[in-house]
């Protein structure tokens, strides 16, 4: 499979005495779905928004995609990419509909059909309330199915789960999996049953650095539990 993005040796702070990814590298390949998985603090978030271009205090030996330089904060990478964070608060006075056709014209895409993730995300009473109107996990459906309507390259997803009740949960399972179909898929994660049950590799997210990937038979949660050297009750 064709190398998509790679990063090499990077470095994060919020303090420049305090770094929170060191030397940290690792690398996407086209049309796959990746998890990552790692202890509170260990940098999971972070990641997200260099790559993102919301945080721009690191440094890095090589920062690539599609083989040519990227510069997270670029227009000609920002196109090609769609973040959904944990908590997203803004757009408050769009409705999801309102949002869709904004992210859409925003993209250069057409409007889609998003009748069946409505459905499966149980979304149909919520889609023209404000999104300052609705819960957690109702404002996270909306950032979650206009991000897979969009069908980008590049899609992260950052603890997607968080706010989902069951079904809906199932769902977003079914549609991380089948992602691969359009582009590439990074998500991070504090569920084990999210990450075996869609990823084609997990990289293991500790002391800011990867420090074990898993791939195929191997992602099983008994191995990613081990790795992280943490039990059911500790946070992740």
């Amino acid at each position: 499979m064709k190398e998509l993005l790679k990063i090499e040796d990077l470095n994060v702070w919020y303090q420049p005495e305090k770094k929170v990814l060191k030397n940290f590298s690792l690398s996407l390949r086209d049309h796959e779905v990746v998890g990552l998985i790692g202890l509170n603090g260990a940098g999971k978030t972070t990641l997200l928004k260099v790559l993102t271009g919301l945080l721009t205090t690191y440094d890095a030996k090589k920062l690539e995609y599609n083989g040519g330089a990227l510069k997270p904060r670029d227009a000609s990478f920002q196109y090609e990419r769609y973040t959904v964070f944990a908590e997203d608060d803004s757009f408050r006075y769009f409705t999801f509909r309102e949002y869709l056709s904004y992210a859409c014209k925003a993209y250069k895409k057409p409007v889609p059909d998003v009748s069946e993730m409505i459905d499966g995300f149980n979304f149909e009473s919520f889609a023209d309330v404000m999104l300052k109107d609705l819960s957690t996990g109702n404002r996270k459906k909306a950032y979650l199915i206009t991000a897979f309507a969009l069908k980008l390259p590049l899609l992260f997803l950052d603890e997607p789960v968080n706010g989902l009740d069951f079904t809906s949960t199932e769902f977003l399972y079914k549609l991380i999996a089948g992602y691969k179909e359009y582009g590439t898929l990074l998500f991070s994660s504090h569920v084990l049953e999210s990450i075996t049950l869609t990823s084609d590799r997990v990289f293991v997210l500790e002391n800011g650095a990867i420090q074990k990937t898993f791939e195929g038979d191997q992602i099983q949660p008994d191995t990613i539990r081990e790795a992280l050297n943490y039990d059911d009750n500790d946070p992740v």
